[in-house]
């Protein structure tokens, strides 16, 4: 089989969760010997020719192909017109190559031009696909602003892509019905999740100790909720717990306290995932979300979580692996967290090895990669 996976980057050349994905889904499909055209580009300052992220055997099937987004411009919209010419040069780069491929894969705008010229029937290719991350821009925005950005700017090229495409990926839960409210027949829906390598699995939870240990874990960006976070913190009369940060936290968003903990961004894996597994529950309390990577990761390292009801958060948090709010609000978040502190240990060790044993059954790549080839398959 011969797929060609068009990416708007691979972890850690870019960084963020769509990424993230991107780099593991074209590491098991070489792990399974489907040859890779790897449509990508750079924001890091590694050697992207390299692909030095990838085993010797793997990249015996991995074709890299750089195709450099365009540099940002001043005028509004320029990030969408931007990612129509990169959705060309894309094209550009792999129209002679079309006929060779079993399957396109495309990642948010990085297909645009491609599926524009097959659904007008001026190119003939392999069935493709698209997936946005979590169709954030028909979730709640944080503010004015991003709602403004998502109405005018992004929601309209959004859904005409999507209704244009063969097959629309998505990671379940509240994602699916937002591409199915933008009038996409179900069977063109192909629901698989995202998860982890088996090797970042823990074998044990940790038990729960006091004072009981929360972790956000991520950059900072407006709709991860770390305003309102803030908020719930401050309120918390009951201080007896310690909350940690790992992540790119401004200086002016940290608050000073004796019980909160700020470690910085940390890349290096081995000791990411020893401070992740010394806490008890992540609190991840987006505005919006696809599937997250830090629920996923702390879920495999045997945290339980609290996490509002958006994206496909659902298909991870529940009453057996964490708690679930419907809102990203100062209150309910200060609630939920409350709520933890009067849990038995017990109770929530629970929890932590519910979530632990449904990542084991349910999310690892391992697994996952063949579900992907039997749809692909399938087509």
């Amino acid at each position: 089989m011969h797929i060609a996976l068009i990416t708007d980057g691979i972890w850690p050349y870019v960084l963020g969760g769509m990424q993230k994905h991107s780099y593991y889904l074209c590491k098991y499909l070489a792990q399974n010997k489907v040859k890779v055209d790897l449509v990508h580009f750079n924001s890091s300052s590694y050697d992207i020719s390299q692909l030095e992220f990838f085993s010797e055997e793997e990249k015996k099937y991995i074709h890299s192909i750089v195709v450099d987004f365009p540099k940002p411009g001043i005028l509004p919209g320029h990030y969408l017109r931007n990612s129509y010419l990169h959705s060309k040069l894309i094209f550009k780069a792999i129209e002679k190559k079309l006929s060779s491929y079993d399957f396109i894969y495309t990642k948010g705008f990085t297909g645009w031009y491609l599926i524009e010229q097959k659904k007008a029937d001026k190119i003939n290719c392999a069935k493709t696909g698209v997936k946005f991350h979590g169709y954030e821009m028909f979730q709640r925005a944080p503010d004015f602003k991003i709602k403004l950005q998502h109405i005018f700017l992004l929601r309209r090229p959004v859904k005409k892509i999507s209704k244009d495409a063969d097959i629309v990926f998505s990671y379940g839960g509240k994602i699916t019905d937002i591409i199915l409210s933008l009038g996409i027949d179900a069977k063109k829906i192909i629901e698989i999740p995202s998860g982890v390598e088996s090797s970042i699995v823990t074998t044990n939870i940790s038990p729960t100790s006091s004072p009981v240990k929360f972790l956000f874990l991520g950059r900072y960006e407006r709709r991860k909720g770390i305003e309102e976070l803030n908020s719930a913190l401050k309120n918390i009369k009951n201080k007896n717990f310690e909350f940690h940060f790992i992540g790119p936290i401004p200086a002016n968003k940290k608050i000073e306290a004796a019980n909160l903990f700020y470690h910085g961004e940390i890349r290096e894996k081995q000791l990411l995932n020893n401070l992740i597994k010394k806490c008890d529950v992540l609190v991840c309390p987006s505005w919006s979300e696809g599937m997250p990577n830090v629920i996923l990761e702390a879920m495999a390292n045997g945290l339980a979580v609290i996490a509002t009801n958006v994206g496909a958060n659902n298909v991870l948090v529940n009453e057996q692996t964490g708690w679930l709010i419907e809102e990203c609000t100062p209150f309910l978040i200060e609630e939920a967290i409350s709520k933890v502190l009067l849990e038995k240990p017990s109770t929530i060790d629970n929890k932590k090895q519910q979530a632990l044993g449904l990542i084991k059954q349910k999310f690892v790549w391992e697994k996952l990669i063949f579900t992907f080839l039997n749809k692909i398959n399938s087509l």
